[in-house]
C-alpha cells in the first residue's frame, strides 16, 4: 500500500492526526488510506464492539487473559514475555486489531501505585528486557505495539495533571532506560505519551522527551500516540512530536491544527511528518484473519503462569504437598479467582480456572480429601466472625490448610493508588486463627502489588506469591502446590517490612500538583541495599524445590569500559528446576553517589538434577556508566568494579573485581572552577603545586607538609573567590596561562 499524501488537503492531513472514534483512526479511501483499530492490551485483547470506554466498564469480546506484567516480571524470563506477546498478537489478528496498547514498562517507584499490576519491575533492566521481548514477538506475528506510558508515569493519583518533578540523571538511569531498550531493540510501531507532566510540561507536548530523546537520540521512527484524553494543547503536541490524538475529538482539534498552519504558528512540514508516521501504521494488518485458539491459549496461559509464581517461604519442606491426611482450603479467592487488574486492561476471559477445582483434581488423584470454607467473603463484611469460625472448624486437624488471601478490585485498580500495604483485617484474622489449629499452613497470595506479610508471616509454614496470574492462574497454583511444576519465579520488586521504609514514602503521591522524586536514583532495592535497610524479602528472591550452586566465576576486561563474564551453575538437588542467574555491578568510582549494586545482566536456565551449565554475559559500557549531568552523557569513571553473582540482590555468592580505564575526562579550567578542580587537573595541578611550593617560605613549607589536609577547607571554593585570600600568590597572567594550558589538554568524554 502506497497512499498518495501529496493529494491530501490541509484539512485532510489534520484530520488524520486524531481518531475517528474511540478505538479507530480515520480513513481516506480516495488516497488509499484505510482506518485501523487500536485497542487495549497488554496481556489480552479488550475488543469492544458496543459501548466504548477506557476504564474496563463496558463489555468486550471474549479473549484469553494471559498473565499480566506483574507475573511476567517475576518470571525473569524473556521467553515468557515473548510467548505472551506472540499469543496476544495472534488474538489481535483474529479480532482485526492493528495496534495493541502495551506493554507498560513504567518503574514501580512505590508499591502503592494502583497500576503496578500492569508494570514489570522496580528495575529498568528487567523491565526493558521483558518489554522488548514482548514487543518483538508480537510484531513478528503482525500487529504493532504501543509501549507505554512515556514517561515517569508512576502513580494514579492526579495522573492527568500531576507534574513528575525529577532530575535528569534519575530520568536517564531509572525511568527512561526500559523505554530506550524497547525502542532501540524492538522498534515498536508506536509509543504512547502519558497523561502526566514532566518537570511542568505535559508529556504529550514535551519536545525534549518526544523529539530530542525519543526520535533524535534513540532513532524512533514510529508514531507517538496519546494516552486516551492526554492532549491538552493539540498544536503544541504536534510541534513537540506527538502524532495521533486518541480518541477522536469530533474535529475540533483538527481545526486547531489547520488554523495554526495557516497562521504560521505551525510549520506544515512538521504536520506532514506527523501524517507520514500515522499513515505508515496502515501498513499493519487491519483485517481479521485466523481464529481464536481458545483451548490452546488457555493451556499456554497455564504454563506461563506457573513459571511466574514465587515461593517465598517453605519451612519443613511443607511444599510440594505430599500425602497429608486432609487438605483444608480457606478463602474466597480459591473459588472467585482474582487473576487480573481493574481498568483499561480488564479482559473478558474465555474461561477461568478456580484453584479449589484444580486442588480437588490433584488431591483426588492421590486419594486426599479436601474441605473448603470461605473464611471471608469479598462483598460481605457483616458475616466475618461466622466465616472465620467455619474456617477454623475446617482447618482443625487438617494435615495442611491452604489459605487464599489477597486484594480485590476494590483495594487496587487503575485510577487510584492504595493507601496501605496491609491485607484486609478479616483476612489477617483468618490466617492467624487457621495457622493456630492446622498442622501446617500455606498462604497463597493474589495481588497486583506488594502486600505486607507482617503480623502473620512467622505463624505460617509456607507462602506462595501468586500475584495476578491470568485466567488459568488457579490451575497453575495447584500445579506448583503439588509439585507438578517446580516454582522458579523471583521477586521483581522488594517486599519491605514497613511502607515507611520505601524510599518514595516521604514524597508519594505529591501535593499541590507536583510529586517530587526526591529519592533520585535510589529506587527500590537500590535504596534498601545502599542504606542497609532490612526488608522482608529482597529483590530477586525466590525459592525452589531443588537447590543450585554457583561457581567458577571468571571476568575479563574486553576494553577500557567493557567486560566478559562466565559463571557455572549446577542443580545440586533431586528434581529438575529453573534458576535465575543474577549479575550485579558494584562500584564507588566517579564523582556521583552510586547504589550499593545494580542489576546489569540476568538469564534463566533449566537444569536437570546434577546438570551444570556455564552461562556467558557480555557487559557493555552502560553496565558501568552513570549519567553525567555536566557533560550530558554516559560516563564510565576509571576505577574498580565488583562483578557479583547473587541468589538475590542481598545474597552475593560469587564476586570478582576488575579495574577499568574508563573515560578520560579532562576539562578546561575557568576562574569559576573549584580550587579542588584546579589542583586535581592532571596537567595544571602539578604546575600549580610547584608554583605554590616555590613561593612558600621554609616555615610555610614545613607547615604544609605537616598539614596536608588544609587544602580541603577551600576545595569547593571557586578560584575567583579563592584569589582574594592568597595575597597575590597567583598573578592573573599566570592563571591565564594555566587556563590556556588546560584548554589545550582538554579531552572530551
Amino acid at each position: 500500500m502506497n497512499p498518495d499524501l501529496t493529494s491530501l488537503t490541509l484539512e485532510q492531513k489534520a484530520a488524520l492526526l486524531s481518531g475517528r472514534d474511540f478505538w479507530s483512526t480515520k480513513e481516506i479511501p480516495e488516497a488509499g488510506i484505510p482506518s485501523i483499530v487500536l485497542t487495549d492490551g497488554p496481556h489480552g485483547i479488550r475488543r469492544q464492539t458496543g459501548g466504548s470506554d477506557h476504564l474496563g466498564i463496558n463489555a468486550a469480546e471474549p479473549s484469553t487473559c494471559f498473565p499480566p506484567a506483574v507475573a511476567v516480571g517475576s518470571s525473569w524470563d524473556p521467553e515468557i514475555a515473548r510467548q505472551v506477546g506472540a499469543a496476544v498478537g495472534r488474538e489481535a489478528l483474529a479480532f482485526g486489531v492493528s495496534v495493541v496498547l502495551g506493554p507498560g514498562v513504567n518503574i514501580k517507584r512505590s508499591p502503592l501505585c494502583g497500576r503496578n499490576f500492569e508494570y514489570y519491575s522496580e528495575d529498568p533492566l528487567l523491565s526493558g528486557v521483558l518489554g522488548a521481548a514482548h514487543v518483538a514477538a508480537m510484531q513478528e506475528v503482525g500487529p504493532g505495539a504501543s509501549v507505554k506510558h512515556f514517561a515517569a508515569n508512576n502513580q494514579e493519583h492526579e495522573r492527568m495533571r500531576i507534574s513528575s518533578d525529577v532530575d535528569e540523571r534519575t530520568l536517564r538511569e531509572i525511568y527512561l532506560p526500559a523505554f530506550e531498550r524497547v525502542v532501540t531493540e524492538a522498534q515498536p510501531a508506536t509509543v504512547m505519551a502519558s497523561y502526566n507532566k514532566i518537570n511542568g510540561v505535559y508529556a504529550s507536548q514535551n519536545p525534549w522527551l518526544l523529539t530530542d530523546v525519543l526520535r533524535t537520540e534513540w532513532g524512533f521512527a514510529g508514531a507517538v500516540v496519546s494516552d486516551w484524553g492526554a492532549v491538552s494543547d493539540r498544536v503544541a503536541a504536534v510541534a513537540a512530536g506527538m502524532d495521533l490524538e486518541m480518541p477522536g475529538s469530533g474535529g475540533s482539534t483538527d481545526q486547531q491544527i489547520v488554523d495554526a498552519v495557516r497562521s504560521g504558528r505551525l510549520d506544515e512540514s512538521v504536520l506532514d511528518e506527523a501524517v507520514r508516521r500515522v499513515v505508515q501504521l496502515a501498513r499493519l494488518p487491519h483485517t481479521a484473519s485466523g481464529e481464536l485458539d481458545v483451548e490452546g491459549h488457555h493451556a499456554l496461559a497455564r504454563t506461563l503462569a506457573a513459571d511466574s509464581i514465587v515461593l517465598l517461604k517453605n519451612e519443613q519442606a511443607t511444599l510440594p504437598l505430599g500425602a497429608p491426611s486432609r487438605i483444608a482450603v480457606v478463602g474466597a479467592f480459591a473459588v472467585e479467582p482474582r487473576f487480573q487488574g481493574g481498568g483499561s486492561s480488564h479482559i473478558n476471559a474465555t474461561r477461568t480456572d478456580a484453584a479449589l477445582d484444580s486442588i480437588r483434581e490433584h488431591a483426588g488423584a492421590r486419594g486426599i480429601g479436601v474441605e473448603y470454607a470461605p473464611g471471608f467473603v469479598l462483598a460481605d463484611a457483616e458475616g466475618a466472625e461466622q466465616h472465620r469460625r467455619e474456617a477454623v472448624s475446617v482447618a482443625s486437624g487438617a494435615g495442611v490448610a491452604i489459605v487464599f488471601a489477597g486484594l480485590s478490585d476494590r483495594e487496587e485498580s487503575e485510577g487510584f493508588d492504595r493507601t496501605t500495604l496491609s491485607l484486609p483485617g478479616a483476612q489477617i484474622a483468618v490466617i492467624r486463627e487457621v495457622a493456630a489449629v492446622a498442622e501446617r499452613t500455606v498462604v497463597v497470595l493474589s495481588n497486583g502489588g506488594v502486600v505486607s506479610l507482617e503480623g502473620w508471616h512467622d505463624e505460617v509454614d509456607a507462602i506462595v506469591e501468586g500475584w495476578l496470574l491470568g485466567q488459568a492462574g488457579g490451575s497453575a497454583i495447584a500445579d506448583v502446590l503439588f509439585g507438578v511444576v517446580n516454582p522458579s519465579g523471583h521477586l521483581a520488586e522488594t517486599i519491605p517490612l514497613r511502607l515507611q521504609d520505601n524510599p518514595s514514602w516521604n514524597n508519594f503521591p505529591g501535593e499541590q500538583g507536583h510529586v517530587r522524586y526526591g529519592e533520585g536514583v535510589m529506587v527500590g532495592y537500590r535504596h534498601y541495599e545502599t542504606a542497609a535497610q532490612p526488608v522482608r524479602y529482597p529483590f530477586g528472591y525466590g525459592l525452589s524445590y531443588t537447590t543450585f550452586e554457583t561457581g567458577d566465576l571468571r571476568v575479563e576486561t574486553t576494553g577500557s569500559d567493557t567486560a566478559a563474564v562466565t559463571v557455572t551453575v549446577t542443580n545440586t538437588g533431586a528434581v529438575a528446576g529453573k534458576h535465575v542467574v543474577q549479575l550485579y555491578v558494584s562500584t564507588t568510582a566517579g564523582p556521583v553517589r552510586r547504589a550499593a549494586r545494580e542489576l546489569r545482566a540476568f538469564t534463566k536456565v533449566r537444569l536437570e538434577p546434577g546438570e551444570s551449565r556455564t552461562v556467558e554475559f557480555a557487559l557493555d559500557r552502560r553496565a558501568f556508566a552513570y549519567w553525567d549531568i555536566e557533560s550530558a552523557g554516559w560516563v564510565v569513571p576509571a576505577g574498580d568494579y565488583a562483578i557479583q553473582i547473587g541468589e538475590d540482590v542481598s545474597r552475593i555468592v560469587a564476586e570478582q573485581t576488575i579495574t577499568l580505564a574508563g573515560d578520560i575526562r579532562v576539562r578546561p579550567l575557568t576562574l569559576e572552577s573549584a580550587v579542588g578542580e584546579w589542583f586535581a587537573h592532571p596537567v595544571v595541578g602539578p604546575v600549580l603545586m610547584q608554583g605554590l611550593s616555590a613561593g612558600m617560605t621554609d616555615e610555610q613549607r614545613k607547615h604544609s607538609e605537616k598539614n596536608p589536609d588544609e587544602l580541603k577547607m577551600v576545595e569547593s571554593m571557586p578560584m575567583r573567590q579563592f584569589l582574594a585570600f592568597t595575597g597575590g600568590a597567583f598573578p592573573p597572567e599566570a592563571l591565564e596561562q594555566l587556563m590556556q594550558l588546560s584548554r589545550a589538554s582538554a579531552v572530551a568524554v
